[in-house]
């Protein structure tokens, strides 16, 4: 009842409630405005007179800026550089060109698989792996493997790419983190360095498959297609011929063939695809090309293309040099030192095929390469002496560190060039 009285009087005299405020307003004001006009007073030397103030301005002075000590996040312009896998391999008497190629190939970034063929002797594969175990660089970056149960190869047939997927298998399980995996064969040789090789890749997507293919596969349909081969390598302990089977078959309605070159860069994700076959289409290509006359022709190149998700990462190149005759026979032509300018007129990476120590490698070497006799490919990683002779790749510094030399620049040229408009298409496998 009370509150309501109240609440009555106040409605009934407002002006005499509102009047009991004035006086305390008015004061207030003043002393608000006599503050105001202090802290506008300096003392001669121009300090403030305010206490206040003067510690709000050190206040501010330290304080306001604070991002001003805060460090910069370092920028990155250059990508870091990717890991290649190689896999490296040679057949009996390879021996000492798998040596000099993996010394050219060589980069401790990079993961390696060496394989000499089973039908080699044992001295020759025992050479060759205390080469590998006690190379001192090789030891200090635990980066170099050789497969030391060997197994029989036959280029016609598909213990080649039974081998290929071993040592896949092998880098997917040892080799940590890489990025592409490249199959070469004792036969082939770089035309660039390792640190040219790296510096143009670093720019590139990492699901990029480089596989020359083609679903025309013209006469091929008739002489590999259709004849039924076996390859005594799958069950024999030395090496033979693939033979013929008499009846022939039809060409597969269940997937489209493709055929192209051997020699391929594939990404770790089609690898992975490869190996662990989450789809059965690896593994049921993988059966029908165990019957196919060079079927390290046509396996990777039929299952990237039949596989909706590796459809358009295809870019239509094998990145070598390799002269042929017009049609293609088995077999291309040995390079010299004749074919030097159209192997570095090509911008290609690698080339193929080449003589054992044939003279044409030393020229590369020291014109291309810049490699001394039986040692690494210098790069950005080997900082130590050169004087009197001394090799600077046997102190290794930096690994990431890239000096890439004119090779870059035909690389990138022709990487461009596989990734225009012209050449590469949204859906490349046709």
């Amino acid at each position: 009842m009370k509150k309501l009285k109240t609440y009555y009087l106040h409605l009934r005299h407002p002006t005499t409630i509102e009047r009991k405020w004035i006086f305390p307003l008015a004061i207030g004001s003043i002393v608000s405005l006599f503050l105001l006009f202090l802290t506008t007073l300096t003392s001669p030397d121009g300090t403030p007179l305010l206490p206040l103030y003067r510690y709000y301005s050190s206040y501010s002075a330290a304080n306001v800026f604070v991002e001003s000590k805060l460090k910069p996040l370092p920028i990155y312009t250059v990508p870091p550089p990717p890991r290649f896998a190689y896999l490296v391999s040679g057949s009996a008497g390879d021996g000492n060109m798998l040596k000099r190629t993996l010394q050219a190939l060589y980069h401790p970034n990079n993961q390696y698989v060496v394989h000499l063929d089973a039908e080699s002797s044992p001295e020759e594969r025992l050479d060759l792996h205390n080469f590998v175990t006690n190379h001192p660089i090789f030891i200090q970056f635990k980066n170099v493997r050789m497969i030391t149960k060997a197994n029989l190869v036959t280029y016609r047939g598909p213990t080649m790419v039974a081998n290929t997927l071993h040592a896949a298998a092998i880098l997917l399980k040892q080799a940590g983190e890489w990025d592409w995996f490249i199959n070469l064969s004792a036969s082939d040789y770089p035309l660039v360095t390792q640190d040219d090789l790296l510096h143009t890749f670093s720019y590139l997507p990492r699901d990029l498959n480089f596989i020359d293919h083609t679903s025309k596969i013209g006469w091929k349909e008739f002489q590999r297609a259709k004849p039924i081969i076996v390859d005594p390598g799958l069950y024999a302990t030395k090496k033979a011929d693939v033979f013929w089977i008499t009846q022939r078959r039809s060409v597969p309605t269940a997937f489209k063939l493709f055929t192209g070159s051997a020699w391929m860069v594939l990404s770790r994700s089609f690898i992975d695809f490869c190996i662990w076959g989450w789809d059965n289409l690896p593994r049921t290509v993988l059966m029908y090309y165990a019957n196919f006359i060079s079927s390290p022709e046509g396996y990777f190149h039929t299952v990237i293309c039949n596989a909706q998700e590796f459809q358009n990462t295809t870019v239509n190149s094998d990145l070598h040099y390799i002269s042929w005759d017009n049609p293609p026979k088995q077999h291309p032509h040995y390079l010299t030192v004749e074919d030097m300018q159209e192997m570095v007129d090509s911008n290609a990476p690698f080339a193929r095929k080449f003589h054992r120590e044939d003279p044409v490698l030393d020229k590369i070497d020291s014109d291309l390469l810049f490699r001394g006799k039986d040692r690494l490919v210098p790069g950005g990683w080997c900082i130590g002496s050169r004087k009197n002779g001394t090799d600077p790749c046997s102190v290794a510094g930096n690994i990431t560190a890239l000096k890439p030399t004119s090779g870059a620049k035909r690389l990138e040229k022709l990487i461009g060039s596989l990734l225009s408009n012209d050449n590469f298409r949204p859906r490349q496998c046709i």
